[in-house]
C-alpha cells in the first residue's frame, strides 16, 4: 500500500516538470509588426543580435524563450519609433557586449584588432628580410 502511494506522489510532483516542456512559445515572441517597412527595420536588427542560450543563433532564428523576448523587445521599441541603433545599444548595455555580432572596439576589445595588424606586419617584415637576404 505504501509503494502505491509513494509512486502516486512520485507522479504527480513529476507533472509539472513535464507539463513545462510542453508549453507553447510566448504568442507575441512571433507577433510581427503590421507595418512591413518596420518588420525589415525589425528583422534586420534581429539578424545582428544574438541569442544568448544558442549563442550560435540570431536571436531572428532561434526558438529560446529569451529570443523570444528579446525579438518582442526589438518590435515593440521599433514600432515606438526608436532606430535600430538605440535599441542595440540599450540591449548591448543590458545583456553585455556578446550580444552583437559587430565587434565594438573599446578599450578591453582593442587587442583583438591590434595583434592581427601587428602579426601580419611582422610577417611581412620577416619575409621582405628573407627574400632580400636570398637576392644579394
Amino acid at each position: 500500500m505504501i509503494r502505491v502511494l509513494l509512486l502516486a506522489l512520485a507522479t504527480l510532483l513529476a507533472l509539472p516538470a513535464t507539463a513545462q516542456d510542453k508549453l507553447p512559445p510566448a504568442p507575441y515572441a512571433y507577433r510581427q509588426l503590421a507595418d512591413p517597412a518596420q518588420e525589415a527595420k525589425a528583422h534586420a536588427l534581429m539578424q545582428t543580435l544574438r541569442c544568448l542560450q544558442c549563442q550560435g543563433q540570431s536571436i531572428a532564428d532561434s526558438d529560446a524563450p529569451i529570443a523570444g523576448d528579446m525579438r518582442h523587445q526589438v518590435r515593440a521599441r521599433i514600432e515606438a519609433g526608436e532606430e535600430p541603433e538605440a535599441i542595440r545599444q540599450q540591449l548591448i548595455e543590458s545583456y553585455g557586449d556578446y550580444v552583437s555580432y559587430a565587434p565594438v572596439v573599446n578599450k578591453l576589445t582593442w587587442p583583438l584588432f591590434a595583434i592581427p595588424v601587428l602579426l601580419l606586419v611582422v610577417i611581412a617584415l620577416v619575409l621582405r628580410r628573407r627574400l632580400t637576404a636570398r637576392s644579394a
